[in-house]
């Protein structure tokens, strides 16, 4: 039905709202059935005489509510909720809808996989593993098997990395190996260096082990190797947490030559360096690892949420030597006891049998094809991102702040998380992180995208007055 028009005189609501309830009113009287293609966003707006990003948040509003969905080329359809979960799932049985939960939008994720034939490979190893489900129930030593840990090395070794299965192990996530780690290198009141503005769980790690973060300056390159130096010398810190590829929520990367210059401070004042390698698998030819560059100093994390998925909850753990391995593998077992063993199975089954190798391409393209849309639809130098980064890093003008630029993002289908999350040192910047990823599909994308667009060419309360 693509000549749908609500006549948004019968509501008093403001206008995207009305779009919604009328979507919503018409399929219930049966002018509007489960399959119908609703208009296109600009010509349901050029008919209605009002904004484009009214129509845009009326139909992300409609998709809140289950009302509609959209699909890449083809438009904008009436859905009807469970009917289609159960067409897309390509079974007769639905997902359980106790099992569906609100996708939170702030966390940024990888785009998540369509292809059908990717997915039937994830199935497949998913029925291989359970073939053998019975072992796979029962508790098992910490670290993974002598098979998760072959799977562990082989991937690693992607990063240039190579080291004895002796100082590998499997852990349930980068999280918790970095709250066990973080808790071996301070005691309580000393200090951990990061970047000033950095990955969240950092901070909330060190605030919970009642650590000293402290911020270090960065330029385009990451943190500058003089305030590295400077910071050593006064403040005596235990260790020093990176996030050097892809940089949550920067999205840089730090140069080989900064490495270097890193490594060297790092090896004078002899303090350890956490890696945080969750990003490092998505660029084909990153810059090495400081766990190759100085791998008796570094604890490395090559965390599986960004590459392949978030819940696995796993990721590969290399210890700087095997003086450190006993006291690491102490902690995360009083904290986790171990890594789930059907997670590391198929973990493993998807290295071995190439799957995992197809989803890293998979989210390498459409990472790269949703960074293209940014850059055809927000001006050139208004915000930072990588060519296959996640995110996008926006500092906003025109008077939005990020309070009202967030608010204003809430219904449009893509996550903005305002710059105090990040900020370990100094005030927040009028700055937000946009996730590019997770579930939202590619047109839906491009929809919210242009909405922001439209609301960041002028202020907030023109945007207000569109609504």
């Amino acid at each position: 039905m693509k000549d749908w028009r609500p006549d948004l005189s019968r509501s008093n609501k403001p206008r995207y709202m009305a779009i919604a309830d009328l979507i919503e009113m018409d399929l219930r009287s049966g002018r509007l059935a489960i399959g119908d293609r609703l208009p296109p966003q600009r010509e349901l707006a050029k008919h209605l005489d009002i904004d484009f990003t009214t129509v845009a948040r009326g139909y992300a509003e409609a998709q809140k509510r289950g009302l509609v969905d959209s699909h890449v080329g083809r438009g904008t359809f009436v859905t009807g909720g469970a009917d289609k979960e159960r067409r897309d799932f390509g079974s007769d049985t639905a997902p359980d809808p106790r099992r569906m939960s609100a996708i939170d939008l702030s966390m940024n994720m990888p785009p998540e996989p369509t292809d059908p034939e990717l997915i039937m490979r994830m199935r497949e190893g998913i029925s291989t593993v359970a073939s053998s489900l019975i072992p796979l129930l029962r508790y098992q030593g910490f670290g993974g098997s002598g098979m998760d840990k072959a799977a562990a090395a082989a991937w690693l070794s992607r990063r240039g990395l190579v080291p004895s299965q002796e100082r590998i192990f499997v852990t349930p996530g980068a999280h918790p190996a970095l709250l066990a780690i973080c808790g071996l290198l301070a005691k309580p009141s000393e200090t951990i260096l990061s970047e000033r503005i950095t990955y969240p769980g950092i901070r909330s790690i060190a605030a919970q082990l009642r650590i000293n973060l402290s911020g270090l300056p960065m330029d385009a390159d990451g943190i500058l190797p003089a305030a590295f130096a400077e910071a050593c010398e006064k403040l005596k810190p235990k260790g020093i947490y990176l996030n050097p590829t892809l940089q949550n929520p920067l999205t840089l990367t730090i140069p080989e030559r900064r490495r270097e210059e890193i490594s060297a401070v790092a090896r004078k004042y002899h303090v350890p360096i956490i890696e945080d390698d969750a990003y490092g698998f998505i660029p084909l030819h990153a810059p090495p690892p400081f766990a190759a560059m100085a791998p008796d100093l570094t604890w490395h994390i090559g965390g599986l949420a960004k590459c392949i998925g978030a819940g696995l909850r796993l990721a590969y753990v290399v210890a700087p030597d095997t003086k450190a391995i006993w006291p690491f593998v102490s902690a995360m077992r009083a904290n986790n006891v171990m890594a789930s063993p059907l997670n590391m199975a198929l973990a493993t089954r998807w290295i071995e049998d190439g799957t995992a190798d197809v989803m890293l391409r998979f989210i390498r393209k459409e990472a790269a094809a949703r960074q293209e849309l940014v850059a055809a639809i927000l001006p050139p130098g208004s915000y930072r991102g990588d060519p296959i980064s996640f995110n996008i890093w926006l500092p906003l003008t025109n008077g939005w702040t990020r309070s009202t630029f967030g608010s204003h993002m809430r219904a449009s289908g893509i996550g903005v998380v305002a710059s105090d999350a990040f900020t370990v040192e100094g005030q927040a910047l009028e700055a937000v992180r946009v996730c590019l990823g997770g579930p939202i599909e590619r047109e839906k994308l491009r929809g919210s995208l242009e909405f922001m667009g439209h609301a960041l060419e002028g202020s907030p309360e023109l945007a207000a007055s569109f609504f």
